[in-house]
């Protein structure tokens, strides 16, 4: 969700003792931003300038939430202004000053090995909520949707301390069905609790839910969902039209951030077009495709050019990865009902969004990508401070690697701190892999 550009770089002199062959064939750069990349900035530029204006009490009262299955729709409902925490520190990661705030935030007493999202957020927090993109906003509410990862409920829970603002924590059971599916008892518990949340912002906010505004929201949600959806199913085109890892951060963004939009709907249906072409046209984001992989795992913010390279160089486009589905998974059928309003809210924070499903459920949803996008390979991005897509991961590597025969490589950084960055060890670990796939598809041919 970065706003900087993401194109593919040409390697540094000397940063490999083998040229890939896909980088010996050409040099030539490909310029594939196109308008969608234009517009994201745009867009996402006046919503950091409504942050800054609320933080300077211009209008607006603001709803600290989680990306992961968020109730965003009702928080538009009532005119107020959604914040991310994990947006946050994620921008102060990719304009590389996350650094001061996270060591900031071990003098307080902070963990080396806690979640270093946190810890720059708190960090930023204490620095005075100005950061080069946006001053953040003091909360008005703190709407932890629990969902996933108990470390969500501890950094609300400081945040409310520190700030000493309102705090609700939203109770999303795990499904614990056969099927994996949640039952009608854990919808009505979830919408019973949105019910209290909604009587919440009515009183913060001053405004009243409009029930009819909330389902044309949905609406834009469901439509939102559906574009997005077929704009991942692209990736399954040879060559695909855009790297579905490095590429989909910029469509993260305006999913998360800005859904239930009208200016949100507008993005995508103008992005569904230019991927659609890109398609159309057998057009892809490197001169030449020659390896497809799956990568689970966030990227590491502060060098995501960096690790990109690392994959671009060799000619290989990620044509799915888990991360693209945090906040919600519509390509596999998920959409917002505007009859069904608050149960559908429910159903998307229960069960359709990757961090709210259980390790066994991920192993599928990857081999489904594997399958039906047409994968060679699997990449296993570990996240130090991230226990909550770090934890098995291992496991992972061996259930594919060894199970279904997916030539499957884990390595390790961090997607906050840049102190857990080695390119060195990482360019070599990649290169070494690449080059293993590469002797094998000529072992095929001969």
């Amino acid at each position: 969700m970065a706003n900087e550009q993401l194109v593919p770089l040409t390697p540094s002199e000397g940063s490999s003792p083998k040229k890939p062959p896909a980088e010996a064939k050409s040099e030539k750069k490909s310029d594939y931003q196109g308008k969608m990349h234009h517009m994201q900035k745009e867009m996402m530029g006046r919503y950091f300038d409504r942050l800054t204006a609320c933080a300077e009490g211009k209008g607006g009262k603001a709803v600290y939430m989680m990306i992961s299955g968020n109730p965003v729709e009702l928080i538009e409902a009532l005119d107020m202004i959604p914040v991310y925490p994990e947006v946050n520190a994620l921008q102060l990661a990719a304009k590389k000053t996350s650094l001061s705030h996270i060591l900031k935030a071990e003098e307080m007493g902070y963990s080396i090995d806690n979640c270093a999202y946190v810890k720059a957020d708190v960090g930023m927090y204490f620095a005075g909520r100005k950061t080069a993109f946006a001053t953040i906003p003091e909360p008005d509410l703190l709407l932890c949707n629990y969902v996933g990862c108990n470390v969500y409920l501890q950094w609300f829970e400081h945040l409310q301390e520190y700030s000493k603002a309102p705090i609700y924590n939203l109770d999303i059971p795990f499904c614990r069905t056969p099927d994996g599916k949640p039952t009608k008892e854990d919808i009505h518990y979830v919408v019973k609790q949105l019910e209290e949340v909604i009587a919440k912002m009515e009183s913060i906010s001053g405004n009243k839910l409009d029930f009819k505004r909330l389902q044309h929201i949905l609406e834009l949600s469901s439509e939102t969902g559906r574009l997005w959806s077929e704009i991942k199913m692209l990736t399954k085109n040879r060559p695909s039209p855009f790297d579905a890892y490095f590429d989909s951060v910029t469509m993260m963004a305006p999913l998360y951030c800005l859904r239930g939009t009208e200016e949100g709907l507008l993005f995508f249906q103008e992005a569904y077009k230019e991927m659609k072409g890109k398609a159309d046209r057998g057009e892809g984001p490197l001169p030449q495709e020659r390896f497809r992989f799956v990568i689970e795992g966030p990227p590491p913010w502060p060098f995501l050019r960096q690790f990109r390279d690392m994959f671009s160089r060799w000619g290989a486009v990620a044509v799915a990865s888990t991360y693209s589905t945090v906040g919600g998974l519509w390509e596999f059928g998920f959409r917002h009902d505007p009859q069904r309003p608050l149960e559908s809210i429910a159903e998307h924070m229960l069960y359709w969004n990757l961090s709210n499903r259980n390790f066994l459920q991920r192993y599928e949803q990857i081999k489904n990508y594997t399958e039906q996008w047409g994968a060679d390979a699997l990449v296993i991005h570990s996240i130090k401070s991230c226990r909550l897509f770090s934890a098995g991961q291992g496991d992972m590597r061996e259930y594919f690697s060894k199970q279904l025969d997916v030539p499957t490589l884990l390595i390790e950084s961090d997607l906050e701190d840049p102190r857990y960055f080695s390119e060195a060890q990482l360019r070599n670990r990649v290169d070494a892999f690449f080059e293993s796939l590469e002797h094998k598809k000529m072992m095929v041919k001969h």
